[in-house]
């Protein structure tokens, strides 16, 4: 299951980064740079260009995907699957908030349209609501914190989509205050496994005895993730009432759906620290007893600095929040933090809020009940595209291996002079590249008389009835080529043409006088007649290539440069050679490492046959 998870969460995320970094690299080119504050001052032209529309939802997607949005949220939940303190550093700080910083930064550049406002909020909102839903009925501590992550990355989503100055501040706040109570209560739901051998809920009762600082701990960090005074959660949830209540649209559906989420979040709460805390005493697995140092000093510390920065709230608005919130906005912004605003209906929401979470913890075990009943949705759920989704990809990939992974080397061969023959040839359909060529006409008799001979052997080389023969006109070929050096005043080039293709020749004679193979004619016509097909198509696009690029001289930099320095610096009179063992010194000797290499292999194969 460890191991499916984290395939899950590659795949997902990864996914979604592909689709960013298509976004990123649109978007700098858009923009004309790569720097946040650059861009800011491009917002206007780029949120009326063509492209905006794509940008915005390649990057939302990247966003999306890395911050467990629906419909993307199931592998989070997934995720608890890694030891305990990796999951409270994944669940409450790090790549789960990349989307929601991504986003936040580059709200002044993207954001201000309707496209954004209403998807970021919609999906912020659907993710809110279902995390929390899906959160209630969960019976195992850390899948059930799973859950809640979830939501609380949709409720930063919908302030980020809303994208006025409450909402940013809001959204700055409730992340450090998440960051504090869900790194307590993950590594609260560690200790409580490591002391009493499980983490389902119902299986725990009576814990506060025998855990009384851990105890304390989730106790704090669960009243803060509740929104109960003096915690630093409580000032967070009456400014998420605010900025939702101020919303540029939609504000009373909007405040809505956050009060639900918020009701069911607090019986949440209760379900990690009333039952397994406070409840009635049950057995365990083990014994439980209070956890060491190392595991109730984390969680203690996140959980106070909940109660400590509530009751001095000031403490974090200027070093903190302040810059954070002046980031999102692309503007400076002062920011003041309270612990009391009065009696003004926000509080009376919080009081609702309360009131109702309570009643709903009481009664969910009849909601979690009728849930279960439902469970058959699932079959149709994200999760379930994503299995159908991987599945499908394998057997195409299966497939697909079959069919290009046959193991013999002419359909590799076939396969790629197709892909030159489709890729290169389609830029000479409809168009007139060769017109207007250059000096490429004036050709010499001798040069086609070359051109003659090389095709003379090339012939001789495909209509051959024996190998040797075969060899004897591939040949043919290379020396012709060793004359077209020759004709154009490349005499060292045509030594060494020369020098190769005797020694392949020279190869080939003795292989083939060793090992004389029998000569049979095992394709069909119609194999044949579609190889001749390709290998002319692939010569004449490669012949086209060339003609195009020896049509128009080209000014080159590097002639006159080594023609200059050769004699010079090098003590060298032919030029190739001293580009070759002086100015490219480490290219050629990687070449006659890379053939030294191939040449031990081939040794040691060699031998090891013989041994056989």
């Amino acid at each position: 299951t460890a191991r499916a998870a984290a395939l899950q969460a590659l795949l997902v995320t990864g996914a979604g980064g592909l689709a960013l970094l298509a976004g990123l690299v649109l978007l700098g080119q858009i923009g004309g740079s790569w720097e946040c504050s650059l861009l800011v001052s491009q917002s206007e032209r780029i949120r009326a260009h063509p492209l905006y529309v794509p940008v915005l939802l390649l990057v939302l997607a990247g966003a999306f995907t890395k911050s467990a949005q629906v419909p993307f949220h199931f592998w989070l939940p997934a995720a608890m699957e890694a030891p305990t303190p990796v999951s409270a550093y994944l669940h409450s700080a790090t790549m789960v908030k990349a989307g929601v910083y991504l986003l936040a930064r580059l709200q002044p550049v993207l954001g201000g349209t309707d496209a954004w406002h209403y998807i970021v909020t919609v999906v912020g909102a659907v993710t809110m609501l279902a995390g929390v839903l899906l959160a209630l009925p969960q019976r195992d501590l850390k899948r059930l914190l799973a859950y809640s992550t979830v939501s609380a990355l949709g409720t930063l989503m919908l302030l980020l989509g809303l994208g006025t100055v409450l909402a940013a501040k809001a959204a700055v706040v409730f992340l450090l205050v998440h960051s504090l109570y869900k790194g307590a209560l993950f590594l609260v739901a560690g200790a409580v496994d490591h002391e009493a051998g499980t983490r389902e809920i119902e299986r725990l009762g009576g814990l506060s005895r025998a855990m009384p600082i851990t105890t304390v701990a989730v106790s704090l960090a669960a009243l803060s993730m509740a929104g109960l005074p003096p915690l630093l959660g409580f000032i967070s949830k009456e400014l998420l009432y605010e900025a939702k209540l101020q919303a540029p649209q939609a504000a009373p559906l909007i405040t809505g759906a956050g009060i639900l989420a918020n009701m069911v979040l607090v019986a949440v709460a209760g379900s990690v620290c009333v039952r397994p805390f406070f409840g009635r005493p049950v057995a365990t697995p083990r014994v439980p007893h209070e956890a060491p140092f190392s595991l109730w000093f984390g969680p203690l510390v996140l959980a106070g600095l909940g109660l400590l920065i509530g009751l001095f709230p000031d403490t974090i608005a200027t070093p903190l929040v302040a810059p954070a919130v002046s980031a999102v906005r692309a503007e400076p912004t002062e920011i003041a933090l309270g612990l009391w605003h009065g009696v003004n209906p926000i509080l009376a929401l919080s009081a609702l809020t309360i009131a109702c979470g309570v009643g709903i913890y009481i009664g969910r075990d009849v909601l979690c009940r009728t849930g279960r009943r439902l469970r058959f949705m699932t079959v149709w759920g994200p999760e379930q595209w994503y299995h159908t989704a991987l599945a499908g990809l394998n057997r195409l990939a299966h497939a697909q291996t079959r069919l290009f992974q046959s193991g013999y080397l002419r359909v590799y061969v076939l396969t790629s002079a197709l892909v030159v023959l489709v890729l290169t040839g389609r830029i000479f359909v409809g168009t007139e590249v060769l017109e207007g060529g250059g000096e490429w006409r004036e050709t010499s008799f001798f040069a086609w008389v070359v051109a003659g001979l090389i095709l003379s052997a090339a012939w001789v080389a495909v209509r051959a009835s024996s190998l040797l023969a075969a060899a004897v006109g591939l040949g043919g070929v290379g020396y012709g080529i060793a004359l077209v050096y020759i004709l154009f005043g490349a005499p060292d080039l045509a030594i060494t043409q020369v020098a190769i293709e005797t020694l392949t020749v020279v190869l080939f004679v003795l292989v083939l006088y060793r090992h004389p193979f029998e000569f049979a004619v095992r394709s069909t016509l119609a194999t044949r007649l579609r190889d001749a097909i390709v290998a002319l198509g692939v010569g004449g696009v490669i012949t086209a290539i060339v003609l195009i690029g020896t049509a128009e001289p080209v000014g080159s930099r590097l002639t006159p440069y080594f023609a200059e320095h050769s004699l010079l610096s090098a003590k060298g009179r032919n030029v190739v050679n001293v580009i070759l063992v002086d100015f490219r010194a480490l290219d050629t000797l990687g070449e006659i490492t890379v053939l030294a290499v191939a040449a031990v292999g081939v040794y040691t194969l060699l031998k090891f046959t013989h041994a056989k």
